[in-house]
């Protein structure tokens, strides 16, 4: 199948290669390329000469930078079905890679950021490269972690995934595995190597565990004040054991965030503690992020960080105590048209 939509998909040997190639938007992934994914999965699960999928980059800066954030801006002004119809149809390529028939085997190298995350960090083995950076940047633009980030997030040892998830902070690859989100640190220099092996018909999982590196985590040194200062169910509570822990760049990431995104995000976090797959997590997100969409959050968040870059969003409201907990409830109230896997 040739690459006219960001995704070259193609068969190698015994594999399906789905090669993201969007390079101009750090392949954000939009609706072409998710539709392409998809057909293409659909020819390769009943062809036996295909016997795994590897999803990787053409570029070494990017993995996938999440999703179409033109069309969420769009959406959050004028018209929600574009986002909409994006997230549900990238929630079910997330549930499918998933629970794929056959092996998908992730190489991520570069940025996975948001919905990267989502088709990077569901699959049967996932790799991360020296150059990998992870994370859910989503309360930065006043938007709470989708993608079933915070299923991933919530199973992070401690208050990890608490931590990441309110700060929106990046981890590399040695992070990512003591984290849960991938199983192998592989040096970059060996994908080639890697991929060819996969092509020729090898083993999976034994496959990449040959060429993986034992991985050289740093948060785990953190995790006294992590635990500590994310005990805490009210982000007020979090953001006083922050102060009296002196942690000044967690302390800065809330304080630049939405209030109403930081409080959604938290009680999504209690919630995905508690659900046992990761399709109901995406229903979840499904419900939170339809409802930011009507949100003026959305918008201004989108407007400060990525279109002026003035990074000074007016928030509104603009102070955590200025929303009840029947305000954050009303994002997970179920929707008339609830996301269908």
């Amino acid at each position: 199948m040739e690459d006219r939509t960001g995704v070259a998909c193609r068969v190698h040997g015994t594999a399906g290669h789905l090669t993201l190639d969007r390079a101009e938007a750090l392949n954000a992934l939009n609706l072409p390329m998710i539709r392409h994914m998809h057909a293409a999965l659909d020819l390769w699960e009943d062809d036996d000469a295909v016997s795994v999928v590897v999803l990787d980059s053409a570029s070494p800066r990017a993995f996938c930078a999440g999703g179409d954030i033109g069309v969420v801006h769009r959406s959050a002004r004028s018209d929600p079905e574009q986002a909409r119809q994006l997230w549900r149809e990238e929630y079910r390529l997330d549930a499918r890679l998933t629970r794929y028939p056959k092996p998908v085997v992730t190489l991520i190298d570069g940025l996975a950021l948001g919905g990267g995350m989502g088709i990077g960090c569901h699959a049967a083995v996932r790799v991360v490269t020296e150059r990998a950076q992870l994370a859910m940047p989503e309360v930065a633009i006043g938007l709470a972690p989708d993608v079933a980030g915070t299923w991933l997030l919530t199973h992070a040892p401690g208050r990890i995934g608490t931590h990441l998830a309110l700060t929106g902070t990046r981890v590399g690859a040695g992070d990512a595995v003591y984290c849960g989100l991938a199983d192998h640190v592989v040096d970059s220099s060996l994908l080639r190597q890697l991929r060819a092996d996969l092509f020729a018909g090898c083993p999976p999982a034994e496959t990449v565990a040959k060429y993986s590196r034992p991985p050289e985590p740093t948060l785990a040194e953190h995790r006294a004040w992590i635990d500590r200062c994310y005990t805490p169910v009210d982000v007020a509570a979090i953001v006083e054991e922050l102060r009296a822990a002196a942690a000044t760049d967690a302390l800065n990431a809330l304080a630049a965030g939405s209030p109403t995104a930081l409080k959604v995000t938290l009680r999504a976090l209690q919630r995905a503690s508690t659900i046992p797959a990761i399709e109901d997590c995406l229903v979840q997100d499904y419900r939170v992020c339809s409802r930011f969409l009507a949100h003026p959050d959305l918008e201004e968040g989108i407007r400060a960080k990525i279109i002026d870059k003035d990074h000074a969003p007016r928030w509104n409201p603009a102070r955590l105590d200025e929303l009840s907990d029947a305000d954050v409830e009303r994002f997970f109230a179920p929707l008339p048209d609830d996301l269908r896997l």
